[in-house]
C-alpha cells in the first residue's frame, strides 16, 4: 500500500494511505544501512501489520521531487516564509538567508508578514518594495484580525506548501486559522506517545483541501549558508542578475572588484542596501569557512 508521511516523531511515522486510514509505521532497518532518512512528506510504500490498531512497517520511500535540509521536508511545491512586521520585527538577514536556501533548490517562495496591524504603511511598503523588486510576492496578514486570511489560502490552493519562520510572529495561529481543528489532531498524537506539547515542534503536512498541503516546520532562530562556494551565492539574489555579464571583469563576485554593476545598480538605488549588506555578510561567512 502507499500513502504519504504526514508526521514523523521519535523514528514512528504517520502515513496518510490510500484507503484514507493513517497508519502508525516504524522505518525497516534497510534505511540507516542505506543512509536514508524518511522525511515529512514522502510518498512511500508500507507493509501493514495490524489493520485494526493501524500499524505498519515502511518498505521503500518513492523517488523525491526535492529535499530540504532545514526544515528537513520533501515534495513541496513551494515556501512560505512567514515574518512578523512588529513584536518581534523582521530579521531581514534571517529572511535572505532563507530565501537562498529556496532559491538553491529552485523552489518558488512567498513571504508573508503578519501582524500587520500593529506596523506603520510606510513600515510594511518599505518591505513590500525592497521583495518585491526582487521578484518576490510579499503577502501582509493578521491573525489576531483575521485579515488577508483568504488571499493566503488563495495562494496555497493546488499545492504542498512548506511553512517557516522564527518564533513569535504568530505562524501557529495563522496555521490554524488556515486549518482549524489540527490542535485537537496534535493533542492525540502527543497523548499517544505519553509527551507533551513539545511534540508539535516536528515537521507535518496538514490536509487543507484537495491536493492541498500546508506543511508546518519549526520555528527557525539561525540559518547558515552551508556547502557552498562563494562565488556561487550572487546566483541565488535574483536582483543581481539583469546586470551579470555587465561588469568589468569577468567572474565579478560584486563584493570589492572596480568596474561592478551591481554596486553601481546599488549606487542608482536600484538594489536594495539591506539586502546587498545582508549578501556581502553571507559571502565573507563563505570565505572565512573556505579559510579553514
Amino acid at each position: 500500500m502507499q500513502g504519504r508521511i504526514v508526521k514523523g516523531i521519535a523514528g514512528f511515522y504517520y502515513i496518510a494511505a490510500e484507503d484514507t486510514e493513517t497508519y502508525e509505521c516504524k522505518a525497516k532497518g534497510i534505511f540507516r544501512k542505506e543512509k536514508l532518512k524518511p522525511l515529512v512528506g514522502d510518498y512511500v510504500e508500507i507493509e501493514v501489520l495490524d489493520r485494526e490498531h493501524r500499524t505498519g512497517s515502511i518498505t521503500a520511500v518513492l523517488p523525491r521531487k526535492n529535499t530540504l535540509i532545514r526544515p528537513a521536508v520533501a515534495n513541496i511545491d513551494q515556501a512560505l516564509v512567514i515574518f512578523a512586521a512588529k513584536e518581534p520585527g523582521p530579521n531581514f538577514s534571517l529572511l535572505d538567508r532563507f530565501l537562498v536556501t529556496m532559491e538553491r533548490q529552485d523552489i518558488p517562495v512567498m513571504i508573508c508578514i503578519n501582524k500587520q496591524d500593529l506596523a506603520e504603511e510606510a513600515e510594511t511598503q518599505q518591505i513590500r518594495e525592497c521583495y518585491e523588486a526582487c521578484g518576490y510576492e510579499v503577502l501582509f496578514t493578521s491573525a489576531s484580525q483575521k485579515e488577508g486570511i483568504e488571499t493566503l489560502k488563495e495562494r496555497l490552493k493546488g499545492k504542498t506548501t512548506a511553512v517557516a519562520g522564527p518564533s513569535g510572529v504568530g505562524k501557529s495561529s495563522l496555521t490554524n486559522l488556515l486549518a482549524p481543528g489540527i490542535e485537537m489532531e496534535t493533542g492525540e498524537i502527543s497523548k499517544k506517545l505519553g509527551r507533551g506539547r513539545h511534540t508539535t515542534r516536528h515537521s507535518q503536512l496538514i490536509a487543507l483541501g484537495e491536493h492541498t498541503y500546508l506543511m508546518d516546520t519549526p520555528g527557525f532562530t539561525s540559518f547558515y549558508v552551508e556547502d557552498m562556494e562563494k562565488e556561487e551565492l550572487r546566483y541565488y539574489f535574483p536582483e543581481f542578475q539583469p546586470y551579470e555579464g555587465q561588469c568589468r571583469f569577468q567572474g565579478c563576485t560584486h563584493t570589492h572588484e572596480p568596474g561592478c554593476a551591481v554596486k553601481e545598480a546599488l549606487e542608482q538605488e536600484k538594489i536594495g542596501k539591506q539586502r546587498y549588506g545582508n549578501y556581502l555578510e553571507m559571502y565573507r561567512e563563505l570565505e572565512e569557512k573556505r579559510r579553514y
